[in-house]
């Protein structure tokens, strides 16, 4: 090769190497462009704030054998309660456009009940909650749950939009949810912020279609006065919450980027990022122990054709322009695919809980999986059998 090809080629490959990092540089901010904070103008309300008191034995991380939940509670307390911190609503069609239903007026049981009783012919409850998450709260899902079970309404979803509140009273609802079965919507026009991501961990299926944002938490009612004493506080309280996220699935890095994210800022987190954590889709803990169930009652064959069509579903409708409704749809048609609803296990197919809504629909009202033929895309929101 002559002088001249060398430096030629010398050339060349400088190029090619400059052009290499300026491509690596255009991918690296893309990625950051894709990681969005926003400021928040109080971190005290709503948030992700701590205030029971941490006794000395709570101090330590081994405060709870790992994987297991705090003791159960005993009887409801009916106690007289006022709903104080937010707004909620009973409804018993999970078309929302339509309205949300019943306003809750107050945590009595016969207000509840009577709130309740129109969804015991369809077996569908949802319960749509806008506000701070508190003890009233936690108050208002225990007793929910406590009467949905008593009545019979087999399909419950959660409908929220919250900013946060307290960590405590989140994982206190969040362990009721869990243990009863709830799905989990966040919708297009709602926001699942700070300590509303603990709720969002416990639901059995997750369909978001509004933000999830999470922060650091904030311990009100500390009483150290020196870093150290702050540190040790909320190791004890973190040391919960990655109890609390393992035992419902969802991965405990997102208590490590809680602590990395200021107060007063908000982590808002992707799509991918809401899959890669286990907030979004079927909650995987209850995954496995539905697995094992399906195959005894429903076959090999069922349980195949059901991961089959939720790995479509996430392929096909997890879009960031679908609103729930749109993504509800999309299920709906997709799953017709797989052969659902199943004529032998109706109630474990994916989304039967719009196929018990459907059957009380009157006969001149257009059912949703029949209006959702006119998509262009096919798919569905929620890929559990709820």
């Amino acid at each position: 090769m002559s002088k001249a090809s060398r430096q030629i080629l010398s050339v060349v490959l400088l190029l090619a190497a400059a052009i290499g990092v300026l491509v690596a540089c255009q991918r690296f901010v893309a990625d950051e462009e894709e990681v969005q904070t926003q400021p928040v103008a109080s971190p005290e309300e709503g948030g992700a704030v701590s205030r029971d008191p941490m006794p000395e034995e709570a101090m330590s991380v081994e405060a709870l054998p790992q994987g297991q939940a705090a003791e159960p509670e005993g009887e409801v307390d009916w106690s007289p309660l006022e709903l104080a911190s937010g707004q909620a609503w009973i409804g018993c069609d999970l078309d929302y456009s339509a309205g949300d239903g019943g306003q809750v007026e107050g945590l009595g049981r016969e207000q509840i009940e009577s709130l309740l009783q129109p969804c015991v012919e369809r077996k569908v409850m949802r319960l749509r909650y806008e506000g701070k998450i508190a003890a009233d709260f936690a108050a208002l899902i225990q007793r929910v749950a406590h009467l949905v079970g008593e009545l019979g309404i087999d399909k419950r979803v959660l409908d929220i939009d919250s900013s946060g509140g307290l960590v405590e009273d989140a994982m206190r609802a969040g362990d009721t949810i869990a243990d009863t079965h709830w799905t989990v919507w966040v919708r297009e026009d709602s926001v699942c912020h700070s300590a509303c991501m603990f709720i969002l961990a416990a639901g059995d299926v997750r369909m978001i279609s509004g933000r999830v944002g999470i922060h650091r938490i904030i311990r009100m009612s500390s009483t150290a006065t020196t870093r150290a004493e702050l540190n040790r506080e909320l190791r004890a309280v973190y040391a919960r919450v990655r109890d609390y996220l393992e035992r419902n699935g969802a991965a405990v890095a997102v208590a490590d980027l809680m602590m990395a994210v200021p107060n007063r800022n908000l982590r808002l987190l992707t799509q991918e990022e809401l899959r890669e954590y286990g907030l979004d889709g079927i909650n995987p803990v209850q995954d496995d122990l539905d697995r094992l169930k399906l195959m005894r009652r429903c076959g090999e064959d069922f349980v195949a054709r059901r991961d089959a069509f939720v790995r479509a579903f996430d392929a096909r409708c997890k879009r960031n322009d679908l609103e729930l409704d749109a993504l509800n749809a999309c299920g709906l048609e997709l799953r017709r695919s797989f052969g659902f609803p199943d004529p032998h296990c109706p109630d474990e197919s994916p989304l039967s809980e719009f196929d018990t809504a459907m059957e009380q629909d009157p006969p001149g009202d257009a059912p949703q999986e029949e209006a959702s033929a006119s998509m262009e895309t096919p798919g569905s929101a929620a890929a559990g059998g709820g």
